[in-house]
């Protein structure tokens, strides 16, 4: 059995417009990478950390209150070390502290020879990810362990729901370097909804769910609309109603908040289109002071994969 694996852990989007807090889906060109191995010594420690100034106390370091709270239930009779070499940055909007999360207990799950599901790896990741949210959610942790788009069921007990991907669905993604921590962006949300608007977004979701299931490109687009989130948020995003008109224009087929942002996805039919898009995202940053970074990328349907 290995005694070390080194593992990409990729970037997120949640809830993927209409979604909040349930719909998710998997990027494939922007992830952390972690190595976790073995150690005759019991006990998580986190021995590196490259890339963001994170904590390396367990209990205050997300991989590590996720790996914690599995290796606590598991007690096998080793210990376990992590790296983390972070290339998503904290509080961008795109699942850094899921891709952590998940990271860890994924890793050490390969290590004990895979004893646990992706259900069981997602019910403990979950620990993690509340300490950097102030709540149990897990529409970035899903797609980060199952891959491609994900709907989550329920967290307690975890059920998740995978979903098909078309095959020619593109995401452009835009990082406006601004920090949005999860917790701020979540205080600012109303606690209660009008019916109409409930009504209008649980539409949108039933129809983005049977759009991704049926291919239809045109109904992906209709349902690509969140009218009770977004509203609030996106006063916290500079430009974001210009940015979001010119990639409509560009021929996107919806736009919406990355989680709650900074960053700002767009889903496409094509790539030819997906770059068309990152070329009008990056028209309407280049303009401020705002520095910022582009990505496009397939859908990745594989999640959380060894290197």
């Amino acid at each position: 059995m290995k005694n070390q694996v080194r593992i990409f852990s990729p970037a997120t989007v949640a809830n993927v417009a209409c979604g909040f807090d349930v719909l998710g889906f998997c990027l494939d060109s922007i992830g952390d990478e972690m190595v976790i191995r073995k150690t005759s010594e019991k006990g998580i420690k986190i021995t590196k950390i490259e890339g963001y100034d994170l904590p390396f106390e367990t209990e205050k370091n997300v991989a590590g209150v996720s790996a914690l709270a599995m290796y606590q239930d598991l007690n096998p009779d080793c210990g376990f070390e992590i790296e983390i070499y972070k290339n998503i940055k904290p509080g961008s909007g795109i699942g850094s502290s899921s891709a952590s999360a998940a990271g860890s207990v994924f890793g050490i799950n390969e290590l004990l020879g895979k004893p646990l599901s992706k259900s069981e790896l997602t019910k403990y990741a979950i620990k993690g990810e509340r300490l950097a949210s102030q709540s149990e959610h897990a529409d970035n942790l899903a797609p980060a362990i199952y891959g491609g788009f994900t709907l989550v069921k329920s967290c307690n007990p975890v059920q998740i729901l995978e979903l098909p991907t078309p095959p020619d669905l593109f995401a452009t993604i835009i990082h406006p370097q601004i920090e949005i921590k999860t917790s701020q962006a979540r205080a600012i949300l109303p606690k209660q909804v009008d019916l109409k608007d409930a009504i209008t977004q649980w539409a949108n979701v039933g129809s983005l769910v049977h759009a991704l299931h049926t291919d239809d490109y045109g109904l992906l687009r209709a349902a690509l609309v969140d009218v009770i989130i977004e509203p609030h948020r996106k006063e916290l995003i500079p430009h974001f109603d210009e940015l979001k008109k010119q990639v409509l224009n560009s021929g996107a087929l919806g736009c919406g908040i990355s989680g709650s942002g900074p960053s700002v996805f767009a889903l496409s039919k094509g790539k030819n289109f997906a770059e068309k898009v990152a070329e009008s995202m990056t028209s309407i940053y280049s303009d401020t002071d705002i520095a910022f970074e582009v990505h496009v990328s397939k859908i990745n349907t594989e999640g959380i994969k060894l290197i």
